[in-house]
């Protein structure tokens, strides 16, 4: 039965938010602004009207609770929102303008480097063959360097053109190619010694040219000291149109190295400042002719959209929500005032002056003994229930049965110190074929090294089922520290075994992240998987390596966690790894089932304690003769 006029009240708020919305962005965009004012006045008139008279008598109490509800959703709900808008421009910016940047850069160098070679050879070539040289060079030289002009000094000094306005070359000069000032204009050019000569060949960069360095990218200027602003070098190029309003200006700058004319192998810097646009940096980078900046910006706005929706929904829900909740602590306040002269005595903590305050007194009033058996029942329930229900999830996380392989019999098995396992043991077949075979042992025992368990085996399917990793067993490994880190606490780590197993070759590439070292028991004996890396989860980053060894028929991969070989006898051994190596070649002809179970058996027949102190895990995988 629903609660009469409740569709109209939202319908009505609906419209009143989407008013609000219309006003604020008319007075953002500045446009139409007496419409703006008028539609704020009204708006304002009418929160008045429902402000007054039955409206304050009916939430006096509790209209602190609702804006604090209110300002909470709104703190979830929007604040994201703008964090993730200016989060995104910013990023924009910076990419935008790093971007620009290169690119200029980038061709500013090649430039500079176009003209090292010349003047490497002129600077070798002997005087009397400079002209004949520099006749030949030049009609290269024009079409990639405009206006390149040739100055040599020493014994025979020489320039090109004749009538260059260049000054004298001083020569103290050794090497450098790069960005020139010579009297307040930039040049990219080289300066080459050999001997006695050195040999500059520069091209002047115009506005024209700051142009040509990168099309279509934006408007490019060099500046660097007050004289050159003073000689007025200025800005080249062109801002291209946006194609929407998010498609903004950023402007950008970044160092280039520069050199002075009259001052020899003396070099400071010069701000290479260029301003672009989101949709000319995408269109340079990916495409000249398909317009994917365009494409880009759109699905901007669309998700500027979106998000706008999405919070106005928000907040609509947020404050049918505050109604409800602030309408239900109403009705419970008034319900167990009602009983509020029984025999209940309990007490909790009263702060402050609102409703929540009044249910808090009033519900101090019940009794304590009723209330603390009713609290200690329901979190035993809630205890058990979560248990049962984690267990479950666990045993489905482990794998139901081994693939089949055709050299290889592998089975698994676990049992629990307590309900929920921190133990971790996983095979699966990957899209290349291969056998993957994993074991691992997270530090801690219950429900939150069952927690970790999942995470690990979510983490390292959804790697080796994506195939990216197919022979890096390292990297795999390494990849599962990195995220383990990131995402745990720091007490949180895991011992981590994983190879990979090629039928073909019947090679296993494995990583021993800390793991007990796994055995290969054969007729000839028996080898340990040595460990390669420390533990997963504990440093940020660590170079995990791997090994290789051949499996052939008859051999027995055993690995295991520490609860296989730790439990003690009456008199304080240990089970350890010589009795687990003697159980497996006694039985040695059996399947890897029935190994796996006598191993078991072994082990708990060994162990006189009446409570398991640990996680037993053991996985047994057998080469087979094809």
């Amino acid at each position: 039965m629903g609660i009469p006029g409740l569709k109209h009240k939202y319908a009505r708020l609906g419209l009143v938010l989407a008013l609000i919305f219309l006003d604020v962005a008319l007075l953002a965009t500045r446009t139409m602004m007496l419409l703006a004012v008028l539609l704020g006045l009204a708006l304002a008139a009418t929160a008045f009207k429902r402000l007054g008279g039955e409206s304050i008598r009916r939430f006096r109490v509790i209209w602190r609770l609702r804006n604090r509800l209110i300002v909470t959703y709104m703190f979830i709900g929007a604040a994201p929102v703008v964090l993730i808008l200016a989060l995104s421009y910013v990023g924009a910016w910076v990419t935008v303008g790093q971007v620009a940047t290169f690119l200029v850069g980038s061709e500013l160098k090649r430039r500079a480097s176009t003209t090292e070679h010349p003047a490497r050879y002129l600077a070798r070539a002997r005087a009397a063959d400079r002209a004949a040289i520099i006749e030949q060079m030049v009609p290269f030289l024009k079409d990639a360097l405009p206006g390149v002009q040739i100055v040599i000094s020493g014994p025979k000094p020489f320039q090109y053109p004749p009538d260059a306005k260049i000054p004298t070359l001083p020569p103290e000069w050794e090497h450098f190619t790069g960005l020139v000032n010579i009297e307040g204009q930039y040049y990219a050019g080289s300066i080459i010694r050999t001997g006695d000569t050195v040999a500059a060949v520069v091209s002047p960069l115009s506005p024209t040219e700051f142009a040509r360095l990168a099309p279509g990218i934006g408007e490019v200027s060099i500046g660097g000291d007050r004289e050159l602003v003073d000689a007025g070098n200025k800005s080249g190029g062109a801002i291209p149109p946006s194609y929407n309003i998010l498609d903004t200006e950023f402007p950008w700058g970044n160092p280039v190295e520069l050199a002075h004319w009259n001052q020899p192998n003396k070099t400071d810097y010069a701000l290479l400042s260029v301003t672009s646009r989101l949709s000319a940096v995408l269109t340079a980078v990916f495409s000249d002719h398909f317009d994917f900046g365009q494409g880009i910006l759109a699905v901007f706005v669309v998700i500027v959209v979106t998000l706008t929706l999405a919070e106005l929904v928000s907040v609509i829900i947020g404050i049918s929500m505050t109604r409800a909740i602030t309408g239900a602590v109403h009705n419970l306040y008034e319900g167990t005032t009602k009983i509020g002269q029984g025999d209940f005595s309990h007490r909790i903590p009263v702060k402050g002056a609102d409703q929540l305050a009044d249910l808090g007194a009033s519900f101090n009033q019940m009794t304590e003994h009723l209330e603390r058996l009713v609290v200690v029942a329901k979190e035993k329930e809630r205890m058990q229930s979560e248990l049962a229900i984690a267990t479950e999830v666990q045993n489905q996380l482990f794998p139901h049965s081994a693939p089949h392989a055709d050299t290889i019999q592998m089975v698994g098995t676990c049992l629990p110190a307590r309900s929920a396992s921190g133990d971790y043991y996983d095979y699966l077949r990957l899209p290349n074929g291969h056998l993957a075979i994993a074991i691992g042992d997270v530090a801690g025992k219950g429900i939150s090294a069952a927690l970790l368990m999942a995470s690990i085996q979510s983490i390292m399917r959804t790697q080796l089922l994506a195939g990216g990793a197919t022979n890096n067993v390292a990297g795999i490994v390494a990849q599962l520290n990195r995220q383990l880190y990131a995402n745990t606490a720091p007490e949180k780590y895991a011992t981590f075994f994983l190879g990979l197993y090629d039928e073909a070759t019947r090679i296993l590439t494995y990583t021993n992240a800390g793991h007990l070292a796994p055995l290969i028991v054969s007729e000839t004996g028996v080898k340990e998987l040595e460990v390669t890396g420390t533990v997963v989860g504990m440093f940020p980053s660590f170079p995990y390596q791997e090994r290789s060894i051949f499996f052939g028929p008859g051999d027995i991969l055993v690995a295991f966690s520490d609860g296989v070989t730790e439990p003690e006898n009456a008199y304080g051994e240990e089970f350890g790894t010589e009795r687990l190596v003697a159980a497996v070649r006694m039985n040695q002809h059996a399947t890897p089932t029935g190994i796996a179970a006598k191993v078991m058996e072994a082990v708990q027949l060994w162990s006189t304690s009446d409570e398991q102190s640990d996680d037993m895990t053991v996985l047994i995988a057998k080469g087979i003769a094809t």
